[in-house]
């Protein structure tokens, strides 16, 4: 069943079946002028762990390397080079390309983490609403450089009202695991203890 921007299949909860992690351009040149930047990191590191543990899709996207510098090397080294895509325009989607990677993994609901909040990951977001995925944007693990502080709650905002729904790292990683009776719940206990 395809989703729909408003809801699609009726279930508005976090499901590991359709889920996809896309992390947006954490990058070397661009993550140190970043509001939190070691926090950011660390929260989108446990999203990564988590939907590796639970088989989840996951993608990375890189922005004009050569200009910004690569992603990170603690967030890259955990993907593959197959899951890392490269990008020039700032919303992923406006890549034909990278919008029939997405739908090849059959995900529904795109969990979206990055930088920077107003112009690649707002961009993205937008665009993803647009090719009829549902989205949730993980609104701690979304950053913009110090001084555009106004402009990040403005790109959430936004987002909000297109359609995505706003959640913190934490509500995430519980919603994917669902119960306390999960295999994966202490592991995922611990990614939660450690949250900056």
């Amino acid at each position: 069943m395809t989703a729909t921007r408003h809801g699609g299949t009726g279930n508005t909860r976090l499901a590991r079946h359709t889920s996809l992690l896309l992390v947006v351009d954490i990058q070397e040149r661009l993550a140190p002028h970043v509001e939190g930047n070691e926090a950011l990191i660390e929260r989108t590191r446990a999203l990564m762990t988590a939907a590796r543990r639970f088989g989840i899709a996951r993608r990375l996207t890189e922005h004009c390397a050569t200009q910004i510098g690569p992603v990170v090397a603690t967030v890259r080294e955990g993907f593959t080079r197959d899951e890392i895509f490269n990008k020039t325009h700032f919303g992923a989607t406006d890549h034909p390309e990278f919008v029939a990677i997405l739908r090849a993994t059959g995900a529904e609901h795109i969990v979206v983490a990055g930088m920077e909040a107003h112009v690649c990951v707002m961009q993205t977001v937008l665009g993803l609403l647009d090719e009829g995925f549902r989205v949730t944007a993980v609104a701690d693990a979304i950053g913009a450089r110090r001084a555009r502080q106004a402009d990040r709650q403005w790109a959430l905002e936004r987002m909000r009202a297109a359609g995505a729904t706003l959640a913190g790292t934490e509500t995430v990683l519980f919603e994917w695991t669902h119960s306390g009776n999960d295999p994966e719940f202490r592991a995922i206990l611990q990614l939660v203890k450690e949250l900056p």
